[in-house]
């Protein structure tokens, strides 16, 4: 329903869907489009100061795609598999 609060599985969903249709997902990419879209709430400062995406999402994103999307620690990216 229009207006309704943005939840984590919202996020998730979204996530799933761009890599889906991308092929790559870039984490600042990611961060800057959900703090503008869904909120400050589903970002915080991790351990080496960096903005990152709550735990909560990434779980249900981890959760929704089952092993078809791989993070790149190099690149700083989920990548289609």
């Amino acid at each position: 329903m229009a207006g309704d609060p943005m939840t984590a599985s919202d996020i998730a969903e979204w996530m799933l869907k761009k890599v889906e249709f991308d092929g790559i997902l870039y984490q600042q990419d990611a961060v800057n489009y959900i703090r503008t879209h869904f909120g400050e709430e589903f970002i915080y400062v991790n351990e080496n100061g960096n903005a990152s995406i709550s735990k909560e999402v990434k779980k249900l994103f981890k959760k929704m795609h089952r092993g078809r999307v791989a993070w790149d620690r190099d690149g700083f990216f989920w990548g289609w598999t």
